[in-house]
This record gives structure tokens, C-alpha cells and sequence, in this order.
């Protein structure tokens, strides 16, 4: 019997309160009583909460805040709500989605960069202390229900397997009572790798019937939402919406590209001239707010290849047409909690983007991005761009549009995703509609915020105290300030006045009005050589007068400068940015960073029935020599067919499976070519073993190397693989034993690709011929940046 009357909501689980009094012998007589039993809820008047995340969408995208792209759910929330021009993000997704749920500075909560770059400093470990619980997670114990639909990339990638530990997985530590979504920094819009809950799931359908991933979790969440209001009309629900979309690949229906044909015929500099007038008129911008130059290092529109423009134009008329169906998709979900008449009391945050656009496309943008991402963007001629064009943004692309355009969809602001230093990274525009909460409706709001602020925001109007204790761990403050003092005041003082920024190297220290910024690196520069920390250029500007860091002040006021640059280092003392790391392959080598890794040594057993494990959870045989051996049971009727083991799909891997009762080794470089080895006998009847042999030419990274397949150690076959790809398989497809999900490694499977016979196990053992020390560390750099 637990009585709710007396609730302490500083310590979650709350503690149970035992009943005292008279305790009958007899259940009817008249002298007993107890308190009913009530079930748990947040304090009367807690709102509904909806957080919309969207990926890799700069400020001057969106047409709410004037861009291109057409987003009328967004505008609709901005006539019903207030428009935050000021709001910021990290630089980077996984910093930013860690920020967002803890309400606690990215460093604070171990996320310095990717997960994948995770090290033993407190600051950059990849892992949230269990002294800064989640918000989800303190809402739930206060009575919320909670869910999350989209992308989780918090999970480190020694953790993302089957086997956990699932302690920041969504619906594990996270504080998620249901999660439907990916793990990781991107997956295929057509062909997913979900999971829901720790379990993977496959779409009921595909491309051909429709299918998109935006759609899907849009549905996941209109289920989700209706049954909660059904079942639960009185418990207020905390819902986080984290689409994969805007993140390459860019994919999405041909009749939502067509909507942008021939509307980016004037370029990337013409593009952000317009915007800025735009912007201007829907006061999302100060009256006197200048455009920013473009960086030497982006090439003018007018200077790219006549040829390649036309390319150039489709790749952003392909990125429109996935950021409006995005757009749609969220107002689908708007709209069911409307239909439920939810909305008027649901405070929704509709965050358009987790940091600045994505500058990961290279200058001439990507069909294939993993092209690019293992090195080899040479084979992504014009000529070849202009034969694929019509194809981006189907299922045949894995496509990313050039670093010009992503710089033009950061409007008026400097560079891009990845620069924490300027607003170009870290400026994100932010609606916020409360109808029953909020009295303005269609008002601006221009006081500084940061994604830390999300967290306290939502606590205070819900009513509910910081906790000091969760499941037993005495918590530490959050860091974040709440936004409800400016809901109903448009000239409040602004309360969150001091933030630092670090990305990378790239630093910043914002402090009423002031910012001081330096820029330590390039995002799309493989080979840049970084300066040392001390000789950064720094540079100072004024926002009451320049509010998008278009004059630099350094040189007239240094003395403010090295002020804010002092109050820059005791920020980053006080949450755990130092030590300040830009090392590149040093922190991609487990051992070199101090992290665990799941899988170490030279040989690996697989069993039937394990799929879709990331490419964290298998050895790497990239570049070396390597075996795969199954010990496999033909089929009683019929000949062998099927898949043995996949690695990667449709834009690189490889596969041993059987056709037509004959072994197959294939090895899919980049989506372009399929080498194919074929045994010359079919494969006896009974148990046998079926080994792949692959000796690596050597002599440095992405050679070709020479094939043999066995049945029961007899040679039976032999080829030759030209080219390897010597990085990565793919950001989002998996391994599979016994059959091949998502797109497929190979065109050749004959029919389904699931094995009709029965595998006893798989073994994967690779030499010591390894070349890793020969990547270039900005390549490693580069390719896991890219993922996220």
C-alpha cells in the first residue's frame, strides 16, 4: 500500500511509504480502513512533452527560418508559438542528443565527440556518469510514460552488440519505457537496421511498397501516442521524436524532388543572399544582421565545373525534398495528438537540426558518401556523377550533397557542422508552442539558450524538483537553465549568459553579447595539418552590434579578448574539456585511447541466427588476409542455397553463400563492382565444411588479393578480388549469419537469401598482416566523423 500524499520527488524511485495504524484480524470488520492505492503521476497540471530532434539541418535551411526548404509544420508552430533565434547546439549529434536528455554540457557527460572516439578522459569516455541521471529517466519515476522514435547514436561502440551492457541504450539506462529506432550515427531510409527495444526488427516492406524510415517512425509514434491516451488519458506522456533525417544518406521519393527542380540554378552564393532577405523579413535575423563571407577554402558557385552543376543542383533539390518530407512527417505526428486533443496542452520543442548543416559531402558532394569515406573519391568522376544524377535520392544512391551547399544551408552565419567555434555549427533554429502554458503566439524570442536548457525547462513546468538521488547516486546539479522565464516576456534578461563551446579543437566562449571564437580544424580537410592550441587565431566579436560574427574585433580590443579567452579555460577546468584533443588515429586504436572493444584477437565464432551486428561487433579484416570457414548441413531436398555470412549490402561488403548448390565468395567494392568467385563443383550431400580463403596482396591499404574456396580442405575454386575497400563496409548495414538483411551484398543471390540448409557455426580468423598503421589518421578521422 503506498500512500502518494507525502511524495519526496528528490529521490527516485521514490521511496515507498508503509501504511500505520490499526490493522484488523478480521478483513470485514467495520474498523478496517487503509488508503487507497494510487498510481504514480507527476504533480496536477504536468504537461505532455514532445521533443522534436531533426539531423544535420543548418539555421538558414528551413523556410521557418528563411530557407528554401518548405516547412509548413514548422511555420504552423511558429504562428501557435514562440520562435527561439538563439537557441545552440554542440557542433556534433551524439554531443548534442547527450546534452539534450542530461541537460548537462556534452564534456560533462563523457560525449566530447563521437562515440567512436571515445577515450579514457573523463570528458571524451563515450559514457554518461550515473551521477547526471537522464530526463527521461527522472520523468519516468515521477510518473511520466516515455518513448523514443529514431536515432540513438549515445550507445559506445563497445556496447551496441546483443550481449549490452544496455545501460545507455534508450529503453535501458536511458529512461525509455518503449524505443523504436536505430543505433548509430546514420542508416539507409529505405532499408533500416531498427531495433526495437534491444531487439532488431525488419520493415514489413520495402521501397517498392512505399517504404521510407521517416514515414515508419512517424506511424511507430501515432501508434505509441493513441494507445497512451487511451489506456492512460491522465498519465502525461514525454515523447522524444529523433528522426535520422537530415543525415546522409539524403533519400527520399522522387515526387518530393521534383517540387525543387531548377530552384537552385543560381548557386550557393546566390542562395545565401536570398535567404538572408528572407530571413530579414521573418525577423528570425537582427534588421542589421550582415552575410558572412565564404571561406577560402569553399569554392565560389560561379568557379565549379560547368559540367558538374547540373549534378550540384539535384543534390540540393534532393536534400529539400527529404528535409519538406521530414517536415511533413513531424506534422503528422502533430497532428495525432491534436486528434486527441493533447496538443493544446503538450509543450512541443521542434529543434530543427543537432548542429549545423553537414560539410561531410566533399566539394563535389557524393553518390556514393562511402566512396569518399574510404578514400576514394576519385572514382566518383563528373563523368560519372552526371551518368548517376537522376538516381540520387533512391535506393540505388547513398548520396551527400557538396560542402557549398551545406555552407549556404548554415545562412548568414560562418562554416558548418563540426565548427563549434561559429555560429554556423552551432546555431540551430528552435520553435517552442505550449498553447496552454504560453500566451504569446507567433513572438519572437532572441534571449540566448543552448540544448542544456531543455532539461530544466521541462522539470519546471512539470513541477517536478531536480532529484539529488536516483536509483540510489546522489546526483549532481544540472547545468542547463530553464527557458519558461521568457515564455510570456519577450525582454527578459537573458539568464543563461555564459557557455563554452569545443569541438574537435574549434573553441568559443559566448558571455552576455561577447563571443570569442578560433578555429582549430576543417571538417571536410583529410589532410590538413593542425596548428598547435596556443597558435590558434582567435577572434572576438561584438553581438549587439554583429549578430552574426561578420566583424572581427580581435585586433581593436585585445585585452577583451584575452578575458573572454581566461574565462574560456575556466569553463573548460570546470567540465571536463581538457585536455583539449584533436589526435586523429591515436583515438580510433582502442588500446592508444583507453577503451574497451568488444572484439580483440584474431578469430571469431559466429552462430546461426545472429544478425545485424554492427561492424564494431565483428573482426576487422579490412586489409589484412583473412579465413571464414562454416561448418554447414545441406539441405534433405533440393540443392544448397542461400546466404552463409554478409557483411555490408548494396554499397559495399561481402558475402560467402551458396547458388544453385555451389559455393560463392563475393566481394562488392563500393556498389560498382562485384568480384565473383565461383566453386566448380556443387557441394556434397551431408555435413560439410565450406572455407574462403583471402590472401591480401599487401603493400599498403585497399589492395586486391587472391581467393581460394575449399569443401572439407579440398580446393575447389579459386579468383582474385582487384580492390578492397580499406576503411569501411558501410555506416548502417550489418553481419548476418544465415541470411542477408537489409539491402543485399550481392545481385547474384539466387531468391531468398536466407539458407535452406542448417549452419552449425561460422569462424572468422584473420593474419597478421595487418596495415592499419598505414592509415592516414585524418582518413580514420574523417570516416567515423562522417558517421555521426
Amino acid at each position: 500500500m503506498v500512500d502518494r500524499a507525502r511524495d519526496n520527488r528528490q529521490v527516485l524511485p521514490i521511496p515507498d511509504r508503509q501504511h500505520f495504524g490499526l490493522v484488523t484480524y478480521d478483513a470485514k470488520d467495520p474498523d478496517t480502513s487503509f488508503p487507497p492505492i494510487e498510481q504514480l503521476r507527476p504533480p496536477a497540471g504536468a504537461p505532455n512533452v514532445l521533443v522534436i530532434l531533426l539531423d544535420d539541418v543548418g539555421y538558414g535551411a528551413s523556410s521557418a527560418f528563411g530557407g528554401p526548404v518548405n516547412t509548413p509544420t514548422a511555420e504552423r508552430l511558429q504562428r501557435g508559438g514562440l520562435t527561439y533565434t538563439r537557441f545552440h547546439t554542440t557542433a556534433l549529434c551524439a554531443p548534442t542528443r547527450t546534452a539534450l536528455l542530461s541537460g548537462r554540457n556534452h564534456h560533462s557527460v563523457g560525449m566530447g565527440a563521437v562515440t567512436e572516439m571515445s577515450t579514457s578522459a573523463p570528458g571524451a569516455s563515450g559514457l554518461r556518469p550515473n551521477t547526471k541521471a537522464p530526463l527521461p529517466m527522472t520523468l519516468k519515476l515521477n510518473g511520466y510514460s516515455t518513448a523514443q522514435f529514431g536515432k540513438c547514436h549515445e550507445v559506445p561502440p563497445w556496447q551496441t552488440s546483443p550481449v549490452g551492457p544496455f545501460d545507455a541504450w534508450p529503453s535501458g539506462g536511458g529512461g525509455f519505457e518503449h524505443f523504436y529506432g536505430f543505433v548509430g550515427g546514420e542508416t539507409n531510409q529505405y532499408y533500416p537496421a531498427l531495433y526495437e527495444g534491444f531487439t532488431p526488427v525488419e520493415p514489413d516492406k520495402g521501397p517498392e511498397d512505399g517504404y521510407h524510415l521517416t514515414e515508419d517512425l512517424a506511424d511507430h509514434a501515432i501508434e505509441w501516442v493513441r494507445a497512451q491516451k487511451s489506456l492512460a488519458p491522465d498519465k502525461p506522456f514525454f515523447m522524444y521524436f529523433a528522426p535520422g533525417a537530415t543525415h546522409a544518406p539524403h533519400s527520399v521519393p522522387k515526387e518530393w524532388v521534383d517540387r525543387y527542380t531548377g530552384k537552385f540554378a543560381e548557386g550557393w552564393d546566390a542562395q545565401r543572399e536570398t535567404t538572408l532577405a528572407k530571413q530579414k523579413q521573418r525577423g528570425v535575423v537582427s534588421p542589421d544582421a550582415e552575410l558572412t563571407a565564404r571561406p577560402e577554402v569553399i569554392p565560389a558557385w560561379d568557379d565549379m565545373d560547368d559540367a558538374l552543376k547540373p549534378v550540384l543542383e539535384r543534390q540540393m533539390e534532393v536534400y529539400a525534398g527529404f528535409l519538406e518530407h521530414t517536415d511533413f512527417q513531424v506534422g503528422r505526428v502533430i497532428e495525432a495528438i491534436a486528434a486527441l486533443g493533447a496538443l493544446e496542452d503538450t509543450l512541443v520543442y521542434y529543434i530543427i537540426g543537432d548542429n549545423g548543416a553537414s560539410a561531410e559531402g566533399t566539394l563535389n558532394g557524393a553518390f556514393n558518401e562511402l566512396a569518399s569515406l574510404n578514400g576514394l573519391p576519385e572514382v566518383e568522376t563528373t563523368e560519372f556523377l552526371t551518368e548517376v544524377k537522376d538516381k540520387f535520392g533512391t535506393p540505388e544512391a547513398h548520396n551527400h550533397y557538396s560542402v557549398g551547399w551545406a555552407w549556404a544551408m548554415c545562412a548568414p552565419f560562418q562554416w558548418t557542422k563540426q565548427v563549434a567555434s561559429h555560429w554556423g555549427g552551432t546555431r540551430n533554429g528552435t520553435i517552442v508552442h505550449w498553447p496552454t502554458g504560453i500566451a504569446g503566439k507567433g513572438e519572437i524570442r532572441s534571449q540566448f539558450s543552448h540544448v542544456i536548457d531543455v532539461a530544466p525547462t521541462v522539470l519546471e513546468v512539470a513541477g517536478l524538483p531536480e532529484p539529488t538521488f536516483v536509483n540510489g547516486v546522489q546526483q549532481s546539479p544540472i547545468e542547463g537553465t530553464s527557458m519558461a522565464y521568457s515564455f510570456d516576456d519577450a525582454d527578459a534578461p537573458e539568464r543563461h549568459d555564459l557557455q563554452y563551446f569545443e569541438m574537435f579543437g574549434n573553441r568559443g566562449i559566448y558571455y552576455r553579447g561577447w563571443s570569442a571564437v578560433t578555429r582549430h580544424s576543417t571538417p571536410w580537410l583529410a589532410n590538413e595539418v593542425l596548428p598547435a592550441f596556443d597558435d590558434d587565431v582567435w577572434e572576438l566579436y561584438d553581438g549587439a552590434t554583429d549578430w552574426t560574427q561578420a566583424h572581427d574585433l580581435a585586433a581593436e580590443m585585445p585585452e577583451k579578448l584575452a578575458a573572454l579567452q581566461r574565462l574560456w579555460l575556466i569553463e573548460a577546468v570546470k567540465y571536463n574539456v581538457l585536455p583539449i584533443d584533436d589526435r586523429r588515429f591515436e583515438r580510433f586504436n582502442a588500446t592508444i585511447a583507453g577503451r574497451p572493444q568488444l572484439i580483440s584477437g584474431n578469430k571469431q565464432v559466429l552462430f546461426p541466427g545472429m544478425k545485424r551486428l554492427s561492424e564494431n561487433s565483428i573482426l576487422d579484416i579490412k586489409n589484412r588476409s583473412f579465413t571464414v570457414t562454416a561448418a554447414i548441413e545441406t539441405p534433405r531436398k533440393g540443392a544448397a542455397n542461400g546466404v552463409i555470412i554478409a557483411q555490408g549490402g548494396r554499397f559495399g561488403g561481402w558475402a560467402l553463400h551458396v547458388n544453385a548448390g555451389r559455393a560463392k565468395f563475393v566481394y562488392n567494392l563500393l556498389g560498382i563492382t562485384e568480384f565473383v568467385i565461383t566453386a566448380n563443383e556443387d557441394i556434397p550431400a551431408g555435413s560439410r565444411q565450406i572455407r574462403a580463403e583471402f590472401a591480401y596482396d599487401g603493400g599498403g591499404l585497399a589492395k586486391g588479393g587472391d581467393v581460394t574456396l575449399y569443401y572439407d580442405g579440398r580446393s575447389v575454386g579459386t579468383g582474385r578480388v582487384e580492390q578492397t575497400h580499406p576503411m569501411i563496409f558501410s555506416a548502417d548495414e550489418t553481419t548476418d549469419i544465415g541470411d542477408d538483411y537489409g539491402m543485399p551484398v550481392s545481385a547474384g543471390y539466387n531468391g531468398d537469401p536466407k539458407f535452406n540448409g542448417r549452419i552449425e557455426v561460422v569462424q572468422i580468423e584473420v593474419g597478421d598482416d595487418d596495415h592499419s598503421d598505414l592509415i592516414d589518421p585524418a582518413e580514420v578521422a574523417r570516416v567515423a566523423m562522417s558517421r555521426q
